[in-house]
């Protein structure tokens, strides 16, 4: 699981935001970007000694002071169902290892074997034989 992709799983859920410095805020994430600078609506700010609040309508942190993120349990929770049905999506249409079908170590890049000989087999290996004059 990854945490980018369980941000966008998050969105428009609560979460909490705490950073570097000590102050967190709590809202609901409107989006975030690949450098995990986010968006947050309803906010409510509390400063590193909890002695004092802010209220915003939205604020934007930059993804480098954070220090963590928590989420609620069910946005987890949606993240692995989301990646359950994408494994089901998948099936059996990608080969799995040892199938020669995904080519991984030793297996053959020809129908057959060979370097282009079609589908013949293996001629490399073939013993030679002459013809009959």
């Amino acid at each position: 699981m990854l945490p980018l992709s369980l941000l966008k799983t998050a969105q428009n859920h609560p979460m909490l935001v705490e950073l570097k410095n000590g102050e967190t805020y709590n809202g609901h994430l409107v989006c975030c970007d690949s450098w995990m600078n986010i968006n947050l609506r309803e906010v409510i700010c509390t400063s590193r000694d909890g002695d004092k609040f802010w209220r915003m309508a939205e604020c934007y942190i930059r993804g480098i002071t954070i220090k963590y993120i928590r989420i609620p349990d069910e946005v987890i929770d949606m993240m692995k169902d989301d990646m359950v049905m994408k494994n089901r999506a998948r099936g059996d249409s990608r080969p799995g290892r040892g199938n020669p079908g995904g080519r991984g170590r030793n297996a053959p890049r020809g129908s057959l074997g060979g370097r282009g000989k079609g589908a013949i087999g293996n001629v490399r290996h073939a013993p030679y034989m002459k013809a009959k004059e």
